[in-house]
């Protein structure tokens, strides 16, 4: 039997602190991840569960994007992934007695990590206005007054809808017909927060906003550089792929300002070499570089291959340049101009380290960059990843084997619902083509994004929040802000499988709609359901959930989408669109995801014979024209090189430049446990990391408990200050002047506008922080 759910919130008072780990996975991640399945689901149900994740005839895993390669291991799961699918397969149950327990005050009081431990929710449940508890609320009731609630709205653009990552293929494309039907493009979502500095790079330099690599070509790779990811936590599959490519004689630089035992060394527990003589080095070179110094890095690497181009010449590939590329002379122009001093400074990497880096890509015979968030969430990250592409540009390396561009998405279909259609600046083609399918018009104005959203929420613009999946509130930044706008909204509705934050912090009046999850075997009339999804490298794949579900009562997200289309445009229409609905047999679209399909099919390049090339488990790859045949779908029709001052952080004396990181028992905001095992935390969550001679200039021991203040200069000049109190001073290795602590609890810190240019991401790995100490 699992455990039952914990009573009370975690105890920072115990948290404990050891020497961070050099090593990655072993037999101590396969036992934590059987212990945290244990407590979720029981001994025979962590088997039945465990042994279909990620298989071909079984579920997608909830957790992360990484591709699977086509010959399966009988258990292709990591850890993270064994904790997120027993998070969802939980025993643990959350339904009308639970809420009738705790007042809605009480639940606002306990923390992230108690209320998702407390289990799967398993009927809708309803807020009213002023109320102290939610209570019970029948499906056909609460999806009548949510759609009552939006045609009661003169104006859509006062309506928000939010996707989480989460969300299959299906169930986005209809959520975002129901968006447009409605008459708005308001449709912000997760990639906003994190991948959206990448998508805007790439779009503007090679046309398309996604990476153009394969699984193969990470094995093929000579070099690969792993910029701003903790593949250990994040992406714990990555590191087969890369103990692959070095199998196979690559190279692996690895750049992060803490260094990450999954970049150091893996010892794969699937493997013998993994389990007895020792695992697998993975970074030839760790690159400890100052957070938001990475554009520093990349334009170094690229001043360097010109530097040695002009003295000996055939390091530039020059066919590639000449046929494919437009703006080569500019940007070699900017880095002629631009100083080793600067990308010395920048960087905190001296010159002769700068240019070994640079004499590692010069050497290589095919160079494959992968990213994350330590890259996207700066203020000019869409310039630094301008410059990873101008430096892969300069020796050919997009649209050849073992070669590109490789952002990689966290969770497990954020790309796939960005592709049909959960955008807020949608694209003409794309509209075109859902008019003719739907026989209606959509709106053409460019909607909110995450960022824009919470603003009118804050500003009282919104009257209506729909949230599919995900939890808004501690996803997002400046904490108190999106409280305070939340509160301010009419109605909030959650499409949820579990508890969290955005159930407590609601509108006026509040909707918990629960779901299916992706483990969840969906029975829609005779049949069973599969839906499908789309990985970090534009591979799509069906997922097939095999467990029976919580409750009966429960919907899939594609059924209460599909509810809601046909109570706003068939049983009562939109009065002031009775002429614009789409049309579609929501009923059928209800019952047969297939018939969604090929909606998706008609409406989307790329999706030919959909419904065929997913059977058997097989995988539908999408089209990629750089990475196909060398095809940039860019203003110039050519691969664009780019030239782009340098930037980098500035940090004020007494100050620190502060990071927000994820814990190892912790994916996204759904905290799995109390623990960051590589990193050497035990039991607490609210410490902040901090290099050791910065406490001694600072004034502080090792251990104070601290308040992290965050300093930021408002655009009328005004400096706002945002407080995160009660952390525990931890010594570790940071590059001077840089720190780090966990999300969502410094989410508070992060001004709401304090974003990228360009792609409006949040600018979580750069805030600037003073240390406060507290009283006794």
């Amino acid at each position: 039997m699992a455990t039952k759910a914990p009573k009370n919130d975690i105890d920072e008072t115990r948290v404990r602190v050891s020497q961070p780990k050099e090593v990655a996975v072993g037999i101590p991640a396969v036992l934590h991840a059987l212990q945290i399945a244990q407590e979720q689901m029981g001994a025979a149900r962590s088997v039945q569960t465990l042994m279909r994740v990620n298989q071909k005839n079984g579920f997608d895993c909830p957790g992360c994007a990484w591709p699977e390669e086509d010959k399966r291991h009988v258990a292709e799961f990591c850890e993270n992934g064994a904790k997120a699918v027993a998070e969802e397969a939980t025993l643990r149950r959350v339904g009308a007695a639970f809420f009738a327990e705790h007042t809605i005050d009480e639940l606002r009081g306990h923390d992230d990590w108690w209320l998702g431990q407390q289990g799967r929710l398993t009927q809708p449940m309803i807020l009213e206005e002023g109320a102290t508890h939610y209570v019970p609320v029948e499906w056909d009731a609460a999806l009548r007054l949510v759609a009552g609630h939006i045609a009661a709205i003169d104006d859509p653009d006062e309506t928000v809808f939010y996707t989480s990552g989460r969300t299959s293929n299906e169930a986005a494309f209809l959520y975002q017909l129901l968006v447009r039907g409605i008459g708005t493009n308001n449709l912000p979502d997760c990639s906003n927060m994190c991948h959206e500095s990448s998508g805007s790079a790439l779009t503007e330099t090679i046309g398309i906003g996604k990476g153009t690599v394969s699984l193969e070509d990470i094995h093929k790779a000579d070099l690969l550089i792993v910029a701003g990811q903790n593949p250990g936590t994040n992406h714990p599959r990555m590191l087969s792929a890369l103990e692959k490519a070095k199998q196979r004689g690559a190279r692996v630089i690895a750049v992060n300002p803490l260094p990450e035992a999954g970049l150091l060394k893996f010892e794969n527990p699937q493997t013998v070499r993994g389990v007895a003589f020792g695992g697998t080095t993975i970074a030839d070179r760790f690159v400890q570089i100052r957070s938001g110094g990475d554009q520093g890095l990349f334009q170094a690497i690229g001043k360097h291959l010109l530097e040695a181009e002009q003295r000996e010449g055939g390091v530039i590939d020059r066919a590639f340049v000449e046929t494919f590329a437009s703006g080569f002379d500019a940007y070699r122009q900017a880095m002629a101009e631009v100083t080793w001093a600067e990308l010395v400074e920048a960087t905190g990497i001296q010159e002769a380290t700068l240019r070994e880096i640079g004499d590692d890509v010069l050497s290589s015979k095919g160079t494959i960059v992968c990213w994350a968030m330590g890259l996207t969430q700066h203020k000019h990250s869409v310039p630094t990843l301008r410059d990873v592409v101008n430096v892969l540009l300069l020796q050919g390396n997009i649209g050849r084997a073992g070669a590109g561009v490789c952002p990689v998405r966290g969770h497990s279909n954020v790309q796939g619902d960005r592709t049909v259609g959960i955008y807020e600046k949608p694209s003409a083609d794309f509209l075109d083509a859902l008019d003719r399918e739907f026989a209606f018009r959509a709106p053409r104005k460019h909607g909110f994004d995450t960022v824009e959203a919470i603003r009118a929420m804050r500003d009282g613009r919104v009257k209506f929040f729909m949230g599919m999946g995900g939890n808004f509130v501690s996803a997002t930044p400046d904490t108190a802000v999106v409280e305070a706008a939340m509160a301010r909204v009419d109605l909030t509705v959650h499409v949820s499988t579990k508890l969290n934050r955005s159930h407590v912090v609601t509108g006026r009046r509040a909707i918990i709609l629960p779901t299916l999850g992706r483990t969840d075997r969906d029975r829609r009339g005779d049949t069973e359901q599969r839906v499908t999804v789309e990985d970090s490298m534009g591979a799509v794949h069906a997922s097939r959930g095999r467990l029976a579900p919580p409750s009966n009562e429960l919907l899939s997200e594609v059924a209460i989408v599909a509810r809601l289309c046909g109570h706003l445009f068939d049983a009562a229409p939109l009065s002031r669109a009775e002429s614009n609905a789409p049309r579609a047999e929501w009923t059928a679209l209800e019952t047969d995801y297939s018939r969604i399909r090929s909606h998706i099919e008609r409406v989307i390049p790329g999706f030919e014979d959909f419904e065929s090339r997913i059977e058997k488990g097989r995988t539908l790859l999408l089209p990629n024209g750089p990475r196909d045949e060398r095809r940039f779908a860019t203003a110039d029709g050519m691969a664009r090189f780019t030239a782009n001052p340098l930037e980098y952080p500035v940090i004020p004396a007494g100050r620190l430049l502060l990071q927000t990181l994820r814990s190892h028992d912790q994916y996204n905001t759904t905290i799995y446990g109390k623990d960051d095992r590589y990193r050497g935390i035990s039991d607490g969550r609210r410490v902040v990391l901090v290099n050791a001679d910065d406490l001694v200039d600072l004034g502080f021991d090792e251990g104070e408990i601290v308040d992290l203040v965050s300093e930021w200069r408002g655009s009328d000049g005004s400096t706002e200050e945002r407080r995160a109190e009660r952390f525990r001073l931890v010594s570790y290795s940071t590059p001077r002047g840089n720190a780090a602590a966990y999300y969502p609890e410094t989410n508070v810190l992060v001004p709401l506008d304090s974003v990228a240019d360009v792609s409006g991401t949040p600018t979580s790995k750069a805030v600037i922080v003073r240390l406060e100490r507290r009283a006794g």
